[in-house]
Order: structure tokens, then sequence, then C-alpha cells
């Protein structure tokens, strides 16, 4: 049976180790937080490599995307030069592959033409910032709102783009914990000035603990288009009153999975490493993975 364990600077409160099926083998998935200690993380990942099939980054972007330029987060890079031995991803291969292909299945159920969207953080998403472009949906992307605190809200990919050049050199060397909530921070709400950029949209599309960290008491009617959910983050949502959460991982014992968990156990399977943006679209077809829906109105509590 293939391991696989997903180091995170998250809160260890949402941990998880179970047996699951993917691409039609046994593999035991793993999730390990660090409560935002990079030191701790980056002793778990040196403990685990060559004892495990490969590893993910959780709660950490390794670089970003701005178009066709990357960026690398140095603390990113840091934790990920700790195995030598064992592959490391962090799930950049399956937001660019995977997430693109569940917008597009998508406009058979939402109908994303006119949609307006708030994107939490696009830069960290770029394939699904792009591909609801593509589908002609209105996007607010929220990068600046909520990585920076800056009520800025920006419509246009080119100038997100264009703003991301120009910092992401500067903003990608700083503390990742400054941009990004990590250890209990993700637990921690809310910000009642940011409400009304919740309230304009129709769809709230992106990262879990972003989307949670700032949204309102009440989103009656919105729809959640996220991943890494567990069953009591469904329940908070249909507490608030959002209409629907969709993931764009598969769920095993009432949570997704999260991107660099999966991207983990497509590289232990493959054998391969890396893998290419065609490795990736050919495993996701091999493993029939579609978005799944919860339609949280008829959702009882437990």
């Amino acid at each position: 049976m293939k391991h696989v364990v997903s180091v995170s600077i998250g809160s260890s409160s949402r941990d998880t180790h179970q047996a699951v099926k993917i691409l039609g083998e046994d593999v035991f998935i793993e999730r390990r937080g660090t409560d935002g200690d990079l030191s701790a993380a980056a002793a778990m990942i040196r403990n685990l490599d060559g004892r495990v099939d490969a590893i993910g980054l959780g709660g950490i972007d390794l670089y970003l995307y701005a178009g066709k330029r990357r960026y690398v987060f140095r603390d990113a890079l840091r934790l990920a030069s700790q195995a030598s031995k064992t592959p490391i991803v962090c799930g950049a291969g399956l937001k660019n592959t995977l997430e693109r292909s569940i917008v597009e299945q998508l406009d058979a159920v939402i109908g994303w033409q006119g949609k307006r969207v708030l994107m939490v953080s696009a830069l960290d998403r770029f394939g699904m910032a792009e591909a609801l472009i593509a589908a002609d949906a209105k996007v607010l992307y929220g990068d600046v709102i909520f990585a920076l605190g800056l009520p800025i809200a920006i419509y246009k990919l080119s100038t997100l783009q264009n703003l991301a050049r120009a910092l992401l050199p500067v903003l990608t060397q700083l503390p990742f914990k400054w941009l990004y909530p990590t250890g209990t921070k993700q637990e921690q709400q809310k910000r009642p000035e940011h409400n009304r950029f919740y309230d304009w949209a129709d769809v709230i599309a992106g990262d879990w603990h972003f989307i949670n960290k700032y949204a309102p008491k009440r989103l009656d009617d919105k729809i959640i288009l996220t991943n890494t959910t567990t069953s009591v983050d469904v329940e908070a949502l249909r507490e608030m009153g959002a209409k629907s959460v969709i993931t764009t991982t598969p769920r095993f014992r009432g949570r997704s999975l999260a991107t660099n968990l999966l991207e983990a156990a497509f590289v232990a399977i493959s054998g391969k490493f890396p893998l290419s943006t065609d490795d990736y679209r050919e495993l996701v077809r091999q493993a029939e993975l579609n978005p799944t829906v919860l339609e949280l109105k008829a959702i009882k509590a437990q």
C-alpha cells in the first residue's frame, strides 16, 4: 500500500489518517498539522523523507502563477528542501489541471455566464481563474483584499497579473504567515469590512481558509466552490445559510482531500516525479474525478 503524508502548517485539529482507493489502488493518506510552526514542519519532513512514497506541503504554496510566470515562496522552498529522497508537491499541478476541468464541468450545474464570483485568491488557483473567465463569469479577484488587507476590488485578470509581476518578487520573500492564515489563525474570524464583497457574489470560490476566515455570519443562498472541507465545515456552511458547497477533490469519510495530498497520491501511484501537465490531465481522466456537489439545504445536522 502506498503511503502519502500532507505536512501542513495549518491547525492540527484538522488532522486525519485513513486508507482510501485512488486509481484502483489502496493508499494510506495522512494529514499532519503543525499549528503554524515551520520549524516543526521542517523536522517532520526530514523524518518522513525516504520513509513514505510522497509528501504534500499543506497550508502553504510552493509557488504562485501570474500568467506564465512562476514565483517561488522562500518559506515553502526551505520546507521542500528538507526532503532529498521522497518527492514533495504542493498541489499546484492539480490546481492548474483538475480545477480547470471542474469549472468546465460545472457550467451545466451553475451556468457561469454572468454569474458574480468572488475568488478570494486567484494567484494560487490560476487555472480556476482562467477557466472562470473563459466561461464568461464576472469575477472579483480578492488577492489584494484578503492577502494584503487592502479593500481594493479587482475585476480584470490582466490587472491582477500586472500587480503580481510588480509585487510577487518581494512578497514571496516575506514570511508566509504575513500573507495567509496559518495554524490557529485559520480558525479566527472575521473582518466585517469585507462583508460587502461576499454580499456582492453569487459564488464564493477558492481557498477554504480564506473563505472561512473572512466570511460574514450569513451566506444565504451562496454557492461555495472550494476544497479541503471537513464535515464540521459543511455543517457550519449549512448553518450560515449557504445554498451548496462544491468541492473539486473527492470526499472520503466526510472530508474532501487537499490538492497537495491528492497530488502526492498521484505521484506515489504513478511512480513518476515530476509529473507534466499532460500527466496530470491523464491521471485526472483515469481517476474519473468529478466535482462533489452537496446541497446544504437538504443536509440535516448530525
